[in-house]
C-alpha cells in the first residue's frame, strides 16, 4: 500500500491547526503542524513528499510571504492559502504567485479534503516524474526503469528518446500491463518539457459532466484550474483515451487545433483496452486519431521480450524478497522453461504478481513458481504460448540468469562464481561478455 501523502499545517492558531489536522488524519492523509512560517522553513524544502496549507494572516513572515519563498525552492509544490473573508483579492494574487488554491474561513471540512486530495495527487505525479527524469539522465538509470535487453526493448528505449525530443503529440498502445504510463512519464522526461508539469487523468468510469468540467473547465465552486490550464507548457496525459465520448473528442480536437506551432500543451494519448473487433480507429473520431497517431508507440507484450522474463523475474523477486525480509526463491530450468513459454496475458503486471507471491510462498517453504504460473494462467489463458521457441534460446536465458543471479549473491566475486558454477575463470569472463554481464554492476 502506498504511503499517504504529507499535508504540512501553517497557522499560528493553536486550534485551526488541530482541527484542520484532525479532519485531514481522518481523512488519511499524514499531517504534521507549524505555528510559523519560520518554524515550517526549517522542514519545508525542495521534493518535499506531500503539500501545504498555510495561513495567509500570520504574526512574523506572512503567508504571502512564506509562498513567495516557497515557490522559490520548488515551483511544483501545491501550497493551499486559507484567507479570511477580506482576503479574496490577496488570494487572487497568490493565485497568481503560483499558489495551487486557496480555502476561505469558515470553508467546507469537505471541500478541503477535496482540494487536499487533488494537491496530493499532483505533488505525486510530479515526485514521480523528477524521479523517473533522474533515472532517465544517464544510461544505467534508464534500464533500471526500461529493464530487458531483448530487441523490442532495445528498440522502444529508442523510440521513447526519438519521440520525446520531437515534443509532437503522441498515442501509446499496447496490452494491459505493459507499462505505458511508466513510458509517457519516460517521454515527458527526456523532452524540452522535462522540466514543466505532466498532468495526469484517466478518462474511464467518470461522468462525461464531471470529465469535462475536470478537463476543459470550468470547476464549481472555484474547485481549481482545469487540467487544460495546469498542462500548460507541459504534458497533459490521457489515460483511456477510449472512453472519451464523441463530444468530448470533439472538445480535446478542437483544443488541438487552436494551438499554435508548435503547440503549447503536448498531448500524450493511452489507449488501454481494444480488440480485433474494435480498434482504436474505430474507438476514436478519424480526425482526432490522426492527430494524436502522428507519432504512436506499441508497446511490445511480454511474452515476445524472451530472456527479459528471466531478468524481471529475477529482479521483482529480489526486490520482494528484500521487503519482506526472507530469501527469494530459486528458479529451477523447468521453471524458466515455464517463465520463458507462458502467455503472459498481464505482462509485466501479472509477473510483479507472481513474483511477489513466489516469494511469500518460499518464506512459508511452501508451493513452486511452476504452480503459481499455471494456477494464475488457468483463469486466463492456455498454460503455454503456441509460439514455440528454440531449445537453444530456453538454454541461453536459463544459462544468463543463472550467471546473473550468482554474481549478485557473491558481490561481484569472481572466484566464488567460478567455484560455485565450476566454471574455468576463461569461460565464465566469455560466457559474462556473451550476455551483457559486467562484474562492476555487482561490486
Amino acid at each position: 500500500m502506498a504511503r499517504a501523502m504529507k499535508v504540512a499545517i501553517i497557522d499560528d492558531e493553536q486550534d485551526m491547526r488541530q482541527s484542520i489536522s484532525q479532519w485531514l488524519a481522518l481523512s488519511g492523509f499524514e499531517t504534521e503542524t507549524f505555528p510559523s512560517a519560520e518554524e515550517a522553513l526549517k522542514i519545508l524544502g525542495p521534493d518535499y513528499p506531500g503539500v501545504v496549507l498555510a495561513d495567509i494572516r500570520m504574526p512574523g513572515m506572512d503567508g504571502m510571504t512564506l509562498l513567495r519563498r516557497l515557490m522559490g525552492l520548488d515551483s511544483n509544490l501545491p501550497v493551499v492559502m486559507i484567507t479570511g473573508h477580506g482576503d479574496v483579492p490577496m488570494a487572487v494574487e497568490a493565485m497568481r504567485i503560483g499558489a495551487f488554491d486557496f480555502l476561505e474561513k469558515p470553508f467546507n471540512p469537505d471541500r478541503m479534503t477535496e482540494i487536499a486530495r487533488r494537491a496530493s495527487h499532483h505533488r505525486q505525479l510530479t515526485l514521480d516524474n523528477r524521479a523517473l527524469r533522474k533515472d532517465l539522465e544517464d544510461g544505467p538509470g534508464l534500464m533500471r526503469k526500461l529493464v530487458g535487453n531483448s530487441p523490442p526493448m532495445e528498440r522502444l528505449r529508442e523510440e521513447i528518446l526519438d519521440l520525446g525530443q520531437a515534443d509532437g503529440h503522441v498515442l501509446i498502445d499496447g496490452e494491459t500491463g505493459t507499462g505505458k504510463t511508466l513510458v509517457a512519464h519516460a517521454l515527458h522526461a527526456v523532452g524540452p518539457r522535462a522540466g514543466r508539469r505532466f498532468v495526469s487523468v484517466s478518462c474511464a468510469g467518470q461522468e462525461e459532466e464531471r470529465l469535462t468540467r475536470q478537463v476543459f473547465g470550468p470547476e464549481p465552486d472555484g474547485g481549481g484550474r482545469p487540467l487544460i490550464e495546469e498542462a500548460r507548457g507541459g504534458t497533459l496525459c490521457l489515460e483511456d483515451i477510449e472512453a472519451l465520448t464523441p463530444d468530448l473528442q470533439g472538445r480535446l480536437l478542437n483544443f488541438i487545433n487552436e494551438q499554435d506551432q508548435p503547440a503549447e500543451t503536448r498531448i500524450i494519448a493511452i489507449c488501454n483496452q481494444h480488440g480485433p473487433d474494435r480498434t482504436l480507429e474505430d474507438a476514436l473520431r478519424p480526425d482526432l486519431y490522426y492527430r494524436l497517431a502522428a507519432l504512436k508507440l506499441t508497446l511490445p507484450p511480454l511474452r515476445q521480450r524472451g530472456e527479459d522474463i528471466l531478468a524481471l523475474f529475477t529482479r521483482y523477486t529480489e526486490q520482494f524478497a528484500d521487503e519482506y525480509g526472507c530469501e527469494a526463491p530459486t528458479v529451477t530450468a523447468p521453471e524458466a522453461a515455464q517463465l520463458l513459454q507462458s502467455p503472459w496475458p498481464g505482462n509485466v503486471r501479472q509477473l510483479i504478481n507472481i513474483a511477489e507471491r513466489a516469494v511469500l510462498h518460499n518464506r512459508r517453504g511452501a508451493g513452486a513458481i511452476a504452480s503459481l504460473l499455471m494456477a494464475d494462467n488457468e483463469q486466463a489463458a492456455p498454460a503455454m504460448t503456441t509460439e514455440g521457441k528454440p531449445l537453444k534460446e530456453h538454454v541461453e536465458a536459463f544459462e544468463r540468469m543463472l550467471i546473473d543471479n550468482t554474481m549478485r549473491r557473491h558481490k561481484g566475486s569472481i572466484a566464488a562464481v567460478m567455484e560455485e558454477l565450476s566454471l574455468p575463470r576463461r569461460t565464465l569472463n566469455e560466457k559474462m561478455a556473451k550476455y551483457g554481464l559486467q562484474r562492476a554492476d555487482y561490486t
